[in-house]
Parts: C-alpha cells; sequence; structure tokens
C-alpha cells in the first residue's frame, strides 16, 4: 500500500464530507428549519464490508 496515496485518498474524503457537511447544517438553519437554539449533530462514519461505525455527536448554537 502505498502511504502517501493512501493519506491523500482519506483526506480528499474528509475534506468533501466537511465541505458537503457545513453547507448542509448552513442550509438547515437558514430555511429555518432547526427548532430552538441549539441544533444536535451526529455524524456516523461506516465502510462498507466492515466494522466501522464511527460515531461523532455535539451540539452548536444556532441564534
Amino acid at each position: 500500500m502505498d502511504e502517501d496515496a493512501f493519506n491523500m485518498a482519506v483526506r480528499k474524503f474528509l475534506k468533501e464530507v466537511g465541505v458537503t457537511s457545513q453547507r448542509e447544517i448552513e442550509r438547515i438553519v437558514r430555511e429555518h428549519k432547526a427548532s430552538g437554539d441549539r441544533l444536535k449533530l451526529r455524524m456516523t462514519l461506516t465502510a462498507e464490508g466492515t466494522p466501522l461505525n464511527h460515531v461523532v455527536e455535539s451540539e452548536i448554537d444556532v441564534h
């Protein structure tokens, strides 16, 4: 396995996840589809054919 190529592929994937996720969070808040002053977020990372199930949860202030 080429470690550099693997590292770059992972970074590219994470960048895409980060950018698209931020856009979706901003859209949902902008369209007033989030109720209250805080937004509970959960991101689940899975990899098909593996036991990977990584969950990250957080709350952000949206007012």
